[in-house]
């Protein structure tokens, strides 16, 4: 990881076990489901998880304005591009704020035209 992705993550922890990246506090995070593709033939369930949806971002109002929720997001999608996910946007703070500022992430997002290239 470059030092300037190691410093925009700074603070986010992955908890695999409850599908979520939270703050060290625990108090701001992001939830996601993974989701196999149903045109995989793999055998084991790791190879078959093909897209990450992101349900919910989550920050208190103590802690908004600070680029929180943003950092949430870029570890989300850091932890798709390196898993090969494509994304989800189901919340709306990833589809309607994060993306259109962030626009460089839009090619992880899910579509039909990568459903049928998997």
């Amino acid at each position: 990881m470059a030092a300037a992705e190691a410093k925009e993550d700074e603070g986010i922890v992955w908890n695999e076990s409850r599908g979520r990246f939270e703050s060290l506090d625990k108090k701001s995070y992001l939830v996601y489901v993974l989701k196999s593709s149903s045109s995989s033939s793999s055998s084991t369930d790791e190879e078959s998880v093909t897209t990450m949806d992101i349900l919910h971002t989550y920050v208190p109002s103590s802690a908004r304005g600070q680029g929180l929720a943003s950092r949430l997001c870029t570890a989300a999608f850091r932890h798709a591009r390196d898993r090969r996910y494509s994304v989800i946007p189901t919340c709306s703070y990833v589809s309607e704020t994060f993306l259109p500022r962030n626009p460089s992430w839009k090619p992880f997002i899910y579509t039909e035209d990568k459903k049928s290239s998997l």
